[in-house]
């Protein structure tokens, strides 16, 4: 996870790791949402239908989605009780093989996600802002690999963005990826969908290579820019990327370096200022839209 993606053997793959189909409370169908993310230039998709008794515990099979040029990893949103705030857990669980049993009458959300992750899977917190996750809820997640730090569908409610919680987070110590989604129902009133995914490096469209990818932290997330390079050399990081308005890299420390101007596509900013040990960087380009690297330990 602490390696940066960039110059890793393979090529970028585009994918959404949280959706909802008509197998539990989506409005469309699995085949017709795969056409959909297939038709917008997606690589992969995960459909991760909520995991609950009044669905029938669903652990939707998509490998009838596949192509050569199109994948699906299996996946499911785990629900166990509770959390501070909330009667339930918001569990994102990718790579989970088809006979993943149901949540035992007992078992408490750390087990459940210690499960899954023992079953094969990428182990994600759901969006923590709009379930007002507390950073005690979290630290309890002690199987989780990633935070998913935006979600299309809470920004809705003005509560897409959980990137607060996560700096936390990694200033305790925790070593976690981060990634952005859709969370797409394709309900009426919802997004339409396509507007939040990570850019996953791998050697191939493999399944169980862009499960490891995801593992590793191989990958950054977006809502539009492209981040092409990142590199950190003598106490700089050079980052490279489509035409953007700001250029920003924050860390464990209050504070920030930031380049703004028109159409930046390359610069380099210090990190001395980031003493806790690890930073993180954020591009935004002309209509507001961001992209995001996961955390960069120096």
């Amino acid at each position: 996870m602490t390696a940066l993606p960039f110059n890793r053997p393979g090529r970028f793959w585009r994918g959404n790791l949280h959706t909802h189909s008509d197998r539990s409370d989506g409005a469309l169908s699995p085949e017709e949402i795969g056409r959909r993310y297939q038709e917008a230039g997606y690589d992969f998709l995960v459909i991760t239908d909520h995991f609950r008794a009044k669905f029938g515990f669903p652990l939707t099979d998509t490998r009838p989605l596949r192509t050569p040029g199109f994948t699906t990893l299996l996946g499911a949103e785990l629900h166990p009780p509770r959390t501070e705030f909330s009667s339930e857990w918001h569990i994102l669980a990718v790579g989970l093989p088809l006979d993943f049993p149901p949540p035992r009458p007992s078992e408490t959300a750390p087990q459940l996600a210690r499960r899954a992750r023992a079953a094969g899977a990428f182990i994600g917190m759901a969006h923590p802002a709009a379930s007002l996750l507390t950073a005690v809820d979290a630290e309890s997640l002690d199987a989780a690999h990633a935070i998913e730090v935006y979600n299309a569908l809470s920004a809705r409610e003005d509560r897409g963005d959980s990137w607060h919680l996560t700096d936390v987070l990694l200033n305790r110590g925790r070593r976690l990826s981060t990634f952005a989604a859709d969370d797409a129902h394709f309900q009426p009133q919802d997004p339409p969908g396509c507007a939040a995914w990570v850019q996953v490096r791998a050697e191939s469209l493999a399944p169980e290579a862009l499960l490891a990818a995801l593992k590793g932290g191989h990958y950054y997330s977006s809502t539009g820019p492209e981040l092409h390079d990142i590199q950190l050399d003598d106490g700089f990081i050079t980052v490279r990327c489509s035409p953007v308005r700001k250029v920003l890299i924050t860390g464990g420390d209050p504070g920030a370096q930031v380049v703004q101007g028109e159409a930046l596509k390359e610069c380099s900013l210090p990190v001395a200022m980031f003493r806790r040990g690890w930073c993180r960087v954020t591009v935004e380009d002309m209509d507001g839209k961001r992209a995001w690297s996961n955390p960069i330990y120096l």
